[in-house]
């Protein structure tokens, strides 16, 4: 159980944590005193009992930073009947394991560092033995141009030993370059180190610069995670070293690791900068849950594909109120753009379609194109449609429907109805004319269909259809919708009975009441589970209390929490791997409770 480290938030795999000692770090951080002298330990083994004799223990109370108490210092031994464990181990990353520990420092960082795939595999494979709540340290190998992407794959802790080396060494670092300092007739920084004459700059001040440059570096990345905006800056940092590409590509290929630690929304905006930005986490699961679970309850209509527009909501748009006048819900409304894919109007405030900001130049990749037409191409053949009205411009839109409509496996017909531009009054008036005889769709379908649809997004194929079934009633006004199930004493189908969920305008989601939290606990639709001790929450859940938790909970998620003495419902804080590994923080919070 560790006692001295503690996450605080998560931005993917990268982490803010608080590193408790005489005066808290909070990381991912620079820490010195914490990895110097443990680094300089490396090659001192000892004897290890039960086997872990290639675990190195390490930080004797000389390497903890002046003034840390001497219960701070006692207190990180682990008790061991033969050996008191201090507060990290060194270890291999091919062999770590759980040691009781509150950080491990991996012993092979020089091996692996500077190699795309050879460092993906040993941070994965290492994250994946270790406890998720300790901290995972690198010594001899942080520069401010890498330090980002470490902090990016989980590294939580670092030291200026290489930067102060390649100072001593002549090296002038910055956090896009690596420069001979003979070389440079001007000092590109600020820093206490740089603000003499350049003549009077030794390579003693080039070392303290470099590790200002470091500390510098990981302000700036705490403040990126802080506001869920790493992976914006990771996109155009890890382009100034190839292999901080080759690793950061190596990344976006490890689903199941960047997946995991990715929340299901987030208030910072998704920025669609670069070709990567169709590799996120956010962008690749959405196209998935949309291809995969969501099902289109218009069968007997028309597909209309429109493209994007700038505003989100999209039908918050000029263009797209004008669509909508043109297509008086005779249709079945769905968006085509990149990064997203395809947006049915059901969704169009879900994480994340409505909070990303394209590169607008008119032009397609064929990146963009081939992924566009594929989520389509998936998407048309999980869901029925009479036909496809593609109300779509030329310049990438036409192509992708065109490539789509000459796949064997789509069998429904497309019409081209965009004339030269898709706003102006001849393509609207042939968008019209395209609908004459359609039957349109009531104001009551459209927001019933709009929760079932969130709620299959969100839980699973077919949850929708379990968790609101026919009877429901839905009042507000969209997008903040509120859903009702139907009172069985009242005198008509329908009737508003308990309130069931509130639909989240922010995110696209759902909050459950605990009458809908039971109700989708009882379905037969996926329920994201947190089970609990004998306790009665209130505001929080803490992962010591956490007895296990569904695999696929996710950062966001809505789930129920239920134990001996509680059922409540609220979001998750941690994904439910997490929740079980940990013993500090914040599990989820709970919104709602009833004590049993």
């Amino acid at each position: 159980m560790t006692e001295h480290f503690e996450v605080h938030e998560r931005d993917g795999a990268a982490r803010l944590g608080e590193l408790r000692l005489a005066e808290p770090v909070t990381t991912p951080a620079l820490t010195d005193p914490f990895l110097a002298d443990a680094g300089s330990l490396w090659a001192a083994e000892r004897e290890v009992p039960d086997g872990d004799d290639d675990a190195l223990t390490l930080l004797p109370h000389r390497a903890f930073p002046a003034g840390t108490r001497e219960e701070v210092r006692e207190s990180f031994a682990v008790d061991h009947p033969d050996v008191d464990f201090p507060a990290a181990a060194v270890v291999d990353s091919e062999s770590a394991r759980d040691l009781g520990v509150d950080a491990y420092l991996l012993a092979d960082a020089n091996g692996f560092v500077g190699h795309g795939e050879a460092f993906r595999d040993a941070i994965v494979h290492a994250k994946s033995a270790l406890p998720a709540d300790t901290a995972l340290g690198l010594s001899g190998v942080a520069t401010p141009r890498n330090v980002a992407l470490l902090a990016y794959a989980g590294v939580d802790l670092v030291d200026a030993a290489l930067a102060r080396t390649k100072g001593t060494q002549g090296m002038y670092l910055t956090a896009d370059a690596e420069h001979f300092l003979e070389d440079l007739d001007e000092l590109p920084c600020a820093c206490p180190a740089c603000a003499g004459p350049r003549e009077a700059f030794t390579r003693a001040d080039c070392a303290d610069h470099n590790a200002n440059a470091l500390r510098a570096e990981l302000r700036r990345v705490r403040e990126r995670i802080r506001s869920g905006r790493l992976r914006d800056y990771i996109e155009g940092q890890a382009r100034h070293e190839q292999w901080l590409t080759a690793a950061f590509r190596e990344f976006d290929d490890q689903w199941t690791y960047l997946e995991e630690r990715t929340p299901l929304m987030r208030d910072a905006e998704v920025t669609a900068a670069s070709a990567e930005t169709l590799d996120r986490v956010e962008i690749q699961r959405f196209a998935d849950r949309v291809t995969s679970r969501y099902r289109n309850r218009f069968s007997d209509q028309p597909l209309v594909l429109v493209p994007c527009s700038a505003t989100k909501p999209y039908s918050d748009s000029q263009s797209h109120r004008q669509f909508h006048d043109a297509v008086k819900w005779r249709g079945h409304t769905v968006s085509m753009t990149s990064p997203i894919g395809v947006v049915p109007q059901e969704l169009e405030t879900t994480y994340p379609a409505q909070h990303y900001d394209a590169v607008v130049t008119g032009d397609w990749s064929a990146d963009e194109i081939e992924f566009v037409a594929e989520v389509l191409r998936r998407y048309l053949a999980r869901n029925d449609y009479s036909r496809v009205i593609a109300h779509v411009p030329d310049h990438g839109y036409r192509e992708i429907c065109e490539r789509v409509e000459r796949d064997p496996a789509v069998d429904v017909p497309f019409e081209y109805t965009c004339v030269d531009h898709p706003t102006t009054d001849e393509s609207l008036g042939e968008l019209n004319a395209a609908l004459q005889g359609e039957p349109a769709y009531s104001k009551r379908e459209r927001e019933h269909n709009t929760v079932r649809a969130i709620a299959d997004y969100l839980f699973g194929d077919g949850a929708g259809d379990e968790v609101f079934g026919p009877g429901i009633r839905t009042t507000g006004r969209y997008p903040k919708l509120q859903v009702w199930g139907s009172d069985p004493d009242a005198g008509r189908e329908g009737e508003p009975g308990e309130q069931l969920a509130t639909m989240v305008p922010q995110y696209g989601t759902l909050s459950f009441t605990l009458a809908g939290a039971r109700r989708w606990a009882a379905s037969d639709a996926p329920t994201k589970r947190v089970e609990i001790d004998a306790f009665v929450p209130h505001g929080s859940v803490l992962a010591p209390g956490v007895v296990d938790a569904d695999d696929d909970i996710r950062v966001g998620d809505e789930v129920v929490i239920e134990g001996p003495k509680a059922f409540a419902v609220g979001r998750a804080e941690m994904s439910g791997p997490e929740m079980v590994d940990s013993t500090r923080g914040v599990a989820s919070e709970v919104r709602h409770v009833d004590e049993r």
